[in-house]
C-alpha cells in the first residue's frame, strides 16, 4: 500500500511540474496522464515481481544488480518514451539510445561495487556468527559502517563479547565451586574421620579416659553442626527467604557482646580486642544478624592476625549511617581481591589464605546479612586488613529488613 501511495504521488507531482512549466493542450495533457499512469502500472509490477524473483537468488551482489539494472531500466525507458513523444529525428533517437545503454552499463557498474561491499561485510557477519557458535568468543566481524548493516554487525560483536564475559564468568565460579566444595569436604572428613577413630577405639576398650574421648567428640560434633548450619543461612541468604524482627538496636553494645564472645579465641591466639565507639549507635534492624555479621569479621581479623596483634571494631555514626569497620594488623586483601572477597564460594588469596581448613563462608554470610538490611559491605586493601559495613539510618533500616 505505501508503494503504491508513493507512485500515485509521484504521478501527480510530475503532472503539476508538467502542468506549470508547459502550459499543456488538452490532448497533450491526457497523452502525458496515460503516460505517467502506464509506467507506474509497469513500475509497481516490477516492485511486487523483483522482490520475489531476487529472493531465490543465492547471492546478494546479484539481487542489487538485478534491482539496480530494474531501476535504470525504467528510467530509460521513460527518457526514450519522452524522446518518442517529442518526435526526434531517426539520428537522434539513435544517439539517444546508445546514451541511455551506457547509462545502463554504469549503473550497472556501480551496483556490482556496491553489493560487492555488501557481500564481503555480510560475509564478515555470518563467518562471525559461525565462529561463535562453534565456540571462537574472540570472533569479532571488524565491520564498521553507519547503517543498518553497521548496527547488525556491532550487535553480533556486543553479542560475542557478553559471552565471553559470561563464559569467563562462569569458569571463574566453577572453579570456585569446585574450590567449595573440597574445602566443605575438608572440613567434614576431618571431624567425621576423629569421631570414627574415637568411636572405634571406646568399641575396642581402647580409650584409657572415655570422657575426654566424648568430649573430643562432641567438639568434632559443634564444628559439623556450625558448618552445616553456615551451609543452610547462606541458602536462605541467596534464595532471598531470611526472615528476621526488626527493633532498635545499639551496634555499639551489638560489638561489645560480640568482642565477649571471642575473647576466649583471641586470648588462645595472643590478640587483643578493642572496642572504638563514641556512646549509643541507633540502628534498626535484627540483632541477631547484625550480630553474627560482627563475629564473622572479628572472627576472620583474629585468624589472620599475628601473634601479640590487636584487632580493632569501630563503632561510629558517620554522615548519619550507623557504620562499623574491624581493623586487623594482618597482611590485608590484595587489590585483585576486593571485588571478590565477599562472594560465595572465595575462601581468599595467597595474603588471607585459609589456615586450618574453612569453607569461606563467613564474609559470603556477612554480605548477604548486611544486604538483607539494605545496607554495603567492603573491604579495603592491604596491608593490615580493614572490613566495614555501613546500614541504612532510621526508616531506611526498617524498610530494607525481611520482616519475620
Amino acid at each position: 500500500m505505501k508503494s503504491l501511495a508513493a507512485l500515485a504521488v509521484a504521478v501527480l507531482a510530475a503532472l503539476a511540474l508538467f502542468e506549470v512549466t508547459m502550459r499543456p493542450s488538452g490532448p497533450e495533457r491526457t497523452q502525458l496522464l496515460a503516460l505517467f499512469v502506464a509506467m507506474a502500472v509497469g513500475t509497481s509490477l516490477l516492485g511486487w515481481l523483483l522482490p520475489r524473483a531476487t529472493g531465490r537468488l543465492r547471492s546478494l551482489r546479484s539481487s542489487v544488480l538485478v534491482m539496480a539494472v530494474a531501476s535504470v531500466f525504467a528510467v530509460a525507458v521513460a527518457v526514450g518514451v519522452a524522446a518518442r513523444l517529442m518526435f526526434l529525428e531517426s539520428h537522434d533517437l539513435q544517439l539517444l539510445t546508445v546514451v541511455l545503454g551506457f547509462g545502463v552499463g554504469l549503473g550497472v557498474v556501480l551496483a556490482t561495487t556496491l553489493a560487492g561491499q555488501l557481500t564481503r561485510d555480510l560475509s564478515e557477519i555470518r563467518a562471525t556468527a559461525v565462529r561463535v557458535a562453534d565456540g571462537d568468543l574472540q570472533a569479532r566481524t571488524g565491520v564498521r559502517r553507519a547503517d543498518e548493516l553497521g548496527e547488525a554487525a556491532a550487535a553480533v560483536d556486543e553479542m560475542a563479547a557478553k559471552l565471553a564475559a559470561a563464559e569467563e564468568e562462569r569458569e571463574r565460579h566453577e572453579a570456585a565451586r569446585r574450590h567449595f566444595l573440597a574445602a566443605v569436604g575438608h572440613d567434614l572428613r576431618t571431624p567425621l574421620a576423629a569421631l570414627r577413630a574415637a568411636v572405634e577405639a571406646m568399641e575396642d576398650g581402647l580409650a584409657p579416659d572415655p570422657q575426654r574421648y566424648l568430649r573430643s567428640m562432641r567438639a568434632d560434633l559443634d564444628a559439623m553442626s556450625h558448618l552445616v548450619d553456615d551451609l543452610f543461612l547462606l541458602a536462605t541468604i541467596e534464595a532471598g527467604k531470611l526472615e528476621f524482627d526488626r527493633e532498635p538496636l545499639d551496634l555499639a553494645e551489638l560489638a561489645d557482646e560480640s568482642i565477649e564472645a571471642l575473647q576466649p579465641v583471641a586470648a588462645g591466639k595472643g590478640v587483643e580486642l578493642r572496642l572504638a565507639a563514641d556512646g549509643r549507635v541507633p540502628t534498626i534492624g535484627g540483632a541477631a544478624a547484625i550480630g553474627r555479621v560482627i563475629r564473622n569479621l572479628l572472627h576472620n581479623a583474629i585468624r589472620f592476625s599475628p601473634e601479640d596483634a590487636s584487632v580493632v571494631v569501630s563503632v561510629a555514626n558517620g554522615d548519619r549511617e550507623p557504620t562499623v569497620v574491624v581493623a586487623d594488623e594482618g597482611p590485608g586483601f590484595s587489590a585483585a581481591m576486593l571485588d571478590s572477597a565477599f562472594e560465595e564460594f572465595v575462601t581468599g588469596d595467597p595474603a588471607r589464605s585459609r589456615t586450618g581448613g574453612g569453607a569461606g563462608l563467613g564474609l559470603a554470610i556477612a554480605r548477604g546479612l548486611v544486604a538483607a538490611h539494605g545496607g554495603t559491605i567492603w573491604a579495603e586493601p592491604g596491608p593490615g586488613g580493614r572490613v566495614g559495613f555501613r546500614l541504612p539510618a532510621g526508616v531506611a533500616a526498617a524498610e530494607g529488613a525481611h520482616p519475620s
